[in-house]
């Protein structure tokens, strides 16, 4: 599917690998509504990206407020052809800590609430408007483009929430594909690996360059252009759908 004149929904695409997927699909002469909470950033984000590009507040566990905001883009701009799923948290917590602390229960239905139900909400608003596409000559209605992460695979001390909530978004890719094949709708996840994004904005370089090297080749950060580049590829190739793609320069996490 070519991006130029597409319609794309991104959540969290306000910052971090969202907002590098946004640019890149601007840039290819889509339009792209961005889905984030933070309304200062998606402010500055639609005013920066330019006319094709608005900002819609949007709490990915909140149900009104995503059928809303996908009715929105699709009355704003008639269609919706490509989704990118990259709104997520990432807290870490023991599943019992040295003192005995336990892993707080609400903080773990939060991370599923958010990461992994939140998704799954998007995609299926998002897919019904999609169906409602014209086909293109492969056929194709959609693309939907989930972001999971290697902790789905090599989950760290206190990521037992996180990497359980990756892990569903790896999980679903395939039934998804499957359910949504008869529409024309492709479905594929990306698993990055470290990405410099916002999240580790306020690391010291000297943990940056430790990170970096826990990579085979390049020994650094991922950007998030890199990921939007793959992106672009899947949304591009007809043949890729129910896909999990690492994007980790061959990392593979240690425990801690």
């Amino acid at each position: 599917m070519d991006l130029k004149g597409k319609t794309a929904i991104v959540t969290g695409g306000v910052s971090g690998l969202g907002n590098g997927a946004a640019r890149r699909f601007i840039a290819n002469g889509a339009r792209v509504a961005m889905f984030d909470v933070n309304r200062d950033r998606g402010r500055a984000a639609e005013e920066e990206l330019g006319e094709n590009a608005r900002f819609f507040e949007v709490d990915v566990t909140d149900r009104e407020a995503v059928a809303a905001a996908v009715q929105g883009v699709a009355e704003l701009w008639g269609e919706v052809h490509v989704l990118v799923n990259a709104a997520g948290i990432a807290p870490a917590m023991r599943t019992v800590s040295r003192d005995g602390s336990l892993f707080d229960l609400d903080l773990f239905r939060t991370v599923i609430e958010v990461n992994l139900i939140g998704m799954f909400d998007v995609i299926r608003n998002v897919a019904g408007v999609m169906a409602r596409n014209e086909p293109n000559e492969e056929g194709e209605r959609g693309v939907i483009v989930n972001v999971a992460s290697i902790a789905a695979f090599e989950g760290q001390v206190g990521q037992a929430a996180y990497s359980a909530s990756k892990g569903g978004v790896v999980g679903m890719t395939l039934p998804i594909a499957r359910d949504l094949g008869a529409l024309g709708i492709r479905v594929c996840t990306i698993a990055p690996g470290i990405m410099d994004t916002p999240l580790l904005a306020a690391a010291p370089p000297e943990l940056k360059e430790a990170l970096g090297k826990i990579q085979v080749f390049p020994q650094r950060l991922g950007r998030p252009d890199e990921f939007a580049h793959l992106v672009q590829a899947i949304v591009e190739n007809p043949m890729l759908n129910g896909e999990v793609i690492r994007l980790d320069a061959g990392a593979r996490m240690p425990a801690k």
